[in-house]
């Protein structure tokens, strides 16, 4: 019987992940399947840009992993050491796995705030973010555009939406001073951006309620919103804590340094979904960039497994973040050995023009997921008795 492994999620370190395991493993002694919850691959770093008006690329997966011989199921979850599948035509079942990779990312978090389901917009799904742009499209000229949340996709999704739309009114809610981690040159630079933009910012500013044409404030101010946009912060899925795995009270799993899941040893966690230590000792923030080295080491781990190998150490480093401001502007942030910025950054079209390289090298990198990797495929030491395991379980 064939070694099963399921990858949980296609996103950037999903996708990529399972084209890896495609490429260096031989399919003689493993069958690899892809469960994701939509058809599409989303590029959820330019999901600001989508919901601002902008066409963003979408390719099918199923064209992703044409000829890899990986299999794609649409749906979701592991329990039992299966994974519960509903395809798009109605059928349903229980896909059973050897070694699941799990790579479902990120949600917006609310954070407990009444209000922010029922009122608010997000940009963390496709779906969320045409919402968002079908809202923008209705309003009219002097409408009033609050994007809550100052970290990176709230600078980000305020600054396209003041770029794109111009007639709108766009304030930027900011819990502390904006920009905060950036250096002071960056910082600088950043305010600059958002005053040409004409962004209102409010700095110290607490949300503790969402309504459907206004936010409250933690001070008593009442802010009117004709479009709140929620941005302060991420969560993961309930799916792993439910299923048993060892996760942090935020839900990630906890995994070791090749990305096992400490407490279920046929589990690996990848991406936003990973609680993971880096090369500096802290735990590796929720980003493409430790998607990425978190998904070569997983998958790295996975094939030395498998085949009797050694297991080699991938790069967990985090070096900086890279914000775009619009289409013609950026900041390039980058950090040192303690995650402090650096006084050092590259701001303006440059910074834009790297950000915009960047992207298109992750969609195309992730469209073509079994580039540039050896064409020998390695075959198992043995193939496991998965049947034994099953039962004995």
């Amino acid at each position: 019987m064939k070694h099963r492994i399921v990858v949980l999620g296609a996103g950037y370190a999903g996708a990529y992940a399972a084209g890896t395991l495609a490429r260096r493993l031989s399919p003689a002694g493993t069958e690899i399947t892809v469960v994701n919850g939509e058809p599409d691959f989303v590029q959820r770093l330019r999901l600001h840009q989508l919901a601002a008006g902008q066409e963003i690329e979408a390719p099918r997966l199923a064209d992703v992993f044409a000829g890899t011989g990986i299999r794609l199921r649409l749906a979701l979850y592991p329990e039992r050491q299966v994974v519960a599948v509903a395809d798009a035509d109605g059928g349903s079942g229980e896909l059973g796995y050897d070694t699941l990779l799990y790579a479902l990312g990120s949600r917006v978090a609310d954070h407990g705030v009444p209000g922010v389901a029922e009122h608010s917009f997000h940009v963390t799904s496709r779906p969320a973010a045409l919402r968002l742009r079908e809202c923008l499209d209705s309003l009219g000229a002097g409408a009033r555009v609050l994007v809550v949340g100052d970290g990176l996709t709230g600078i980000e999704t305020a600054t396209e939406i003041a770029e794109s739309r111009p007639s709108l009114s766009v304030t930027l809610v900011a819990r502390d001073e904006l920009g905060a981690p950036l250096s002071l040159g960056a910082r600088s630079h950043l305010r600059q951006a958002c005053d040409r933009l004409g962004i209102t910012v409010l700095e110290h500013t607490s949300v503790e309620g969402v309504e459907a044409a206004r936010v409250r404030c933690a001070d008593g101010t009442v802010l009117a919103s004709d479009a709140t946009v929620w941005t302060a912060g991420f969560a993961v899925e309930t799916i792993a804590a439910v299923g048993g795995l060892e996760v942090i009270d935020s839900g990630r799993i906890v995994v070791d340094r090749t990305m096992r899941s400490v407490s279920h040893p046929n589990v690996y966690a990848v991406g936003d979904s990973a609680y993971a230590i880096g090369d500096n000792g802290r735990p590796l923030p929720m980003s493409c960039a430790s998607a990425g080295y978190t998904g070569m080491q997983a998958t790295a781990a996975i094939v030395a497994r498998l085949t009797g190998r050694t297991i080699p150490n991938a790069k967990l480093d985090y070096h900086g973040n890279h914000i775009s401001l619009g289409r013609r502007d950026g900041i390039l942030q980058m950090v040192d050995g303690e995650a402090q910025a650096k006084p050092q950054y590259v701001g303006g079209r440059k910074a834009a023009w790297i950000k915009a390289g960047i992207l298109k090298m992750s969609l195309w990198t992730t469209s073509h997921p079994t580039f540039g990797l050896p064409k020998r495929k390695s075959h198992l030491v043995a193939v496991p008795d998965v049947s034994a395991e099953r039962a004995a379980s």
